[in-house]
């Protein structure tokens, strides 16, 4: 499953898919039916990859690519994010037994739910991701001790610049009774 490039946007329902940045911030195409494209500002909007998310275990946590590949593994009886709130624990704990039962509320539940009813139909979600070879990782690991530090280390008799703006003057503090 390849969910690299789709992310989960605070404040904003529904998944979007990565396309591009420019200035002003993020471009997301949204992955419902109406393909609306959106720009989400750099500095206010949280996105959160999809690859990167985790649900609360009890021992460890779960990745989110694992319970998406599990609730797929259970094709028919995927129940509606609107069920029943017993139906959807029940529903729950056989995708991902090991979830911590006070962390993961009902509304994450549903969420998550409801993300697999958008993303079952993407070719996306039947692709492999992309995996790194052991070689790919050591050429990486390579170059960045290959890389020399970008800044020079000052010389110890190097003289501080020295200021040409005059000192800020002292605030007058005498009293102004008698005026």
């Amino acid at each position: 499953m390849n969910l690299r490039g789709i992310v989960a946007v605070s404040g904003r329902p529904g998944l979007f898919k990565l396309v591009g940045q420019n200035k002003g911030g993020y471009v997301l195409e949204s992955l419902d039916a109406q393909k609306v494209k959106i720009v989400a500002n750099i500095t206010t909007t949280k996105l959160a990859s999809l690859e990167d998310i985790t649900i609360y275990g009890e021992d460890e946590d779960l990745k989110l690519v694992d319970v998406l590949a599990n609730i797929a593994a259970a094709k028919g009886n995927v129940p509606d994010a609107k069920s029943e709130i017993t139906a959807l624990k029940a529903f729950f704990k056989e995708v991902a037994p090991a979830h911590d039962e006070e962390k993961v509320y009902t509304s994450d539940m549903k969420k998550i739910i409801t993300w697999y009813h958008l993303l079952k139909e993407l070719p996306l979600f039947s692709e492999e991701a992309p995996s790194v070879t052991p070689e790919q990782e050591a050429l990486k690991a390579e170059e960045k001790s290959d890389k020399k530090p970008k800044a020079t280390p000052k010389p110890a008799n190097a003289k501080a610049p020295a200021k040409t703006s005059q000192p800020a003057k002292k605030a007058n503090m005498t009293s102004k009774k008698g005026v």
